[in-house]
């Protein structure tokens, strides 16, 4: 194929290697750099076998073992889809019938590292084929990345962990496309790769519509040869796999599985059923199959090759009767195209896909009813996304390769000579993207609610024993210092019903409102201010989940034998205390330091510094001394948690004054009263 760019230079063609990168000198921290992330690679292989092969038999590699395991479906004399566990082609079963005569054990230890292999070729045929040019940087950390990203992935991990095949034609695909000499090794790959899966046919029209009628032929071709050969081989299993299973559906699990990330399984899962359902799914599914073919080919004109690869790869798992998880690489093969003018919005698409290749959907998305329909097909929305409407940048675009740049505060000395210790951290004075935002705090605070239910061992009964023990010494601690309030201010509140009923409400109302609306006024009005205050919150809750995790403390309304009333909550029994829906996902113990004062003094400070009129300061002001009351009077902290609390919060605004210097206002007010002042070099 000899297609041009908009550019006027030739573009490099499906099928020829993504090389010719200049040969630069490299500097000492950037083979420093290379060889780090070379050294979390290897971490994260020896990790995911580690996992897999320490896991008793019956429990690992169950695909494996179902197929050609001792009494895999392999094994069997009669038809291959008698039972729905085999899920693959009947060339797929063909090709895997020679290694049912290997030992379980044996094909195991093979089959994982086999296929740890097959993702290190993947990422490293990734990285090469990245359009050109390609900075140094880029050049020497694209493999290392790419591969420790397939490494975190969850069809990765979900392939290592069932023994599954998913990875070989993706790569298949790859080879076929940026390392196969010639138009005939080109076809015949990506043929077997859609005899091993149907759908990636949609690539032949890829081939035809690029100038590579020839490949595209020449896959059709091979995909015809061997599901000749398979249907010559097996004519009951093939019978039974094309016409009775309609190539594929109701193999494995039911098509409205959540694991299914298709079409087809969407529109189940919404209750579509019947003609109705097949003639949309048909519908769409051509539409998006139309749509995302042109846009494929732009890129191809474009230089583009591995965004246009995985845009058809993003169709295909959407047109796909099933698509389970181990089948959606394509996804994060589109983590590769450039979308947003502005700096700020050009990491919105890679952090999306990353975050949704690598976490569970209920990290991504609260646990709402309403956001249903999104969280059970995400994957699918991406991929979606990425084959229809996401505008990702083409090449001749004055922003592809420069991106409108933040506008940063200028730089001012700090009062201390080595801050900020990070001077690449500079202030920004414009917002950041707010889906990127919300999508980080949404993460943020998903690991946050994990560690805290982690830090007791993963139930609440797990840690009692200890908090209790760490809840006495503190109590022995406060009696020291006289400060022991708590049982005072606990039965006085309870025998005013107003003063009750306040500081219940004050508690379980305002400890995420407040700081929430503090972020939402700064991001609209002081996006400067924001990110300055969003970093120090930011470092507050991490230093808070490490006490968390260290000293695991019951609040005094679960110390037995002290008589503390739970206002909230009412009586509890200590041995399974009950406080609402969330019993089982929140660890009750995790009272040292006080994030809910903690949180309340961020609000307090931030409102403190940056409001205007006296009145809102004084209201500020008053939120934390509010919060400390309610948490106190209610018996839901010791007078020290709130002092934890407050240590947290300081050493957060101190660790973001440390690392990137003074707040961005007040460094560009010191700038302009001092114009003509010299910046300080280190």
């Amino acid at each position: 194929m000899a297609n041009a760019e908009r550019s006027g230079r030739p573009a490099e063609a499906l099928g020829a290697t993504a090389v010719g990168r200049t040969r630069t000198p490299t500097r000492t921290p950037l083979r420093m750099a290379c060889l780090g992330l070379w050294l979390i690679v290897a971490g994260l292989a020896a990790r995911q076998v580690s996992v897999v092969l320490s896991t008793p038999r019956g429990e690992r590699l169950t695909d494996l073992e179902t197929w050609v395991g001792p009494n895999g479906v392999l094994h069997v004399k009669g038809a291959l889809y008698d039972s729905t566990r085999f899920t693959g082609t009947p060339f797929n079963g063909l090709v895997l019938k020679p290694f049912t005569r290997a030992a379980e054990q044996a094909l195991g230890w093979g089959w994982t590292f086999g296929t740890l292999l097959l993702v290190v070729a993947l990422g490293l045929i990734a990285a090469r084929a990245l359009p050109q040019p390609v900075g140094r940087r880029t050049a020497l950390l694209a493999a290392p990345v790419a591969i420790a990203l397939l490494m975190l992935s969850l069809p990765v991990r979900n392939t290592l962990w069932l023994g599954q095949t998913s990875i070989i034609p993706v790569l298949l695909v790859l080879l076929g496309c940026f390392t196969a000499r010639g138009q005939r090794t080109s076809g015949l790959l990506i043929g077997v790769a859609a005899a091993l899966q149907p759908t990636l046919l949609l690539f032949t029209p890829l081939l035809w519509c690029t100038g590579r009628r020839r490949a595209a032929l020449r896959a059709g071709g091979t995909f015809a040869a061997c599901t000749a050969l398979a249907w010559a081989a097996m004519p009951h299993d093939s019978h039974r796999y094309w016409v009775h299973h309609l190539a594929g559906v109701g193999l494995g699990g039911p098509a409205e599985d959540l694991a299914n990330q298709s079409l087809h399984g969407a529109l189940l899962r919404l209750g579509l059923t019947g003609p109705l359902e097949i003639a949309l799914y048909l519908t769409l599914g051509a539409a998006v199959a139309v749509l995302a073919l042109r846009r494929a080919v732009r890129y191809v004109d474009d230089g583009q090759l591995l965004l246009a690869v995985a845009v058809t790869g993003c169709a295909v798992i959407v047109v796909s009767p099933t698509a389970w998880q181990h089948q959606l690489l394509w996804v994060l093969l589109a983590v590769v195209g450039r979308a947003g003018r502005r700096a700020g919005d050009r990491y919105v698409w890679p952090v999306t896909v990353i975050l949704i290749m690598t976490l569970p959907t209920s990290m991504l998305l609260p646990d709402m009813r309403a956001l249903d329909p999104l969280r059970t097909n995400l994957v699918l929305l991406a991929a979606l996304a990425a084959a229809t409407a996401v505008p990702f940048l083409s090449r001749t675009s004055p922003h592809y390769r420069a991106p409108l740049p933040p506008e940063y505060a200028p730089a001012v000395p700090a009062r201390f000579r080595h801050v900020p210790l990070v001077p690449l951290l500079r202030r920004v004075l414009t917002r950041p993207n707010l889906l990127l935002e919300l999508l980080l705090i949404r993460v943020t605070y998903a690991a946050y609610a994990r560690v805290r239910l982690a830090a007791t061992g993963g139930s609440n009964s797990a840690g009692r024993t200890e908090a209790e023990e760490n809840g006495r010494q503190v109590l022995g601690l406060e009696r020291a210092l006289r400060i022991d309030i708590e049982r005072w201010a606990n039965h006085t509140v309870v025998t005013v019903g107003r003063l009750r009923d306040f500081f219940d409400f004050y508690y379980t109302s305002l400890h995420f409102i407040v700081p929430l609306t503090v972020l939402a006024v700064l991001y609209w009005r002081r996006p400067a201010d924001y990110r300055w205050a969003r970093s120090a919150l930011g470092f507050a809750t991490l230093l808070a989940l490490v006490g968390f995790w260290l000293y695991p403390l019951a609040p005094p309304r679960l110390m037995p034998t002290l008589g503390f009333i739970d206002t909230v909550h009412g009586v509890q029994d200590f041995s399974r205390p009950d406080y609402g829906t969330l019993t089982s996902l929140t660890n009750q113990y995790a009272a040292m330091p006080s994030l809910h004062f903690g949180w309340s003094l961020w609000c307090g400070l931030v409102i403190a510094v940056l409001a205007r009129r006296w009145w809102i300061k004084a209201l500020g002001a008053l939120h934390p001394l509010l919060t400390a009351s309610s948490i106190i009077a209610t018996g839901n902290h010791w007078v020290l948690d709130a002092a934890g609390g407050a240590v947290v919060v300081g050493v957060g605004f101190a660790l973001t004054y440390l690392l990137s210097g003074p707040r961005a206002a007040a460094a560009a007010a010191e700038h302009e009263r001092t114009p003509t002042r010299k910046p300080v070099h280190r």
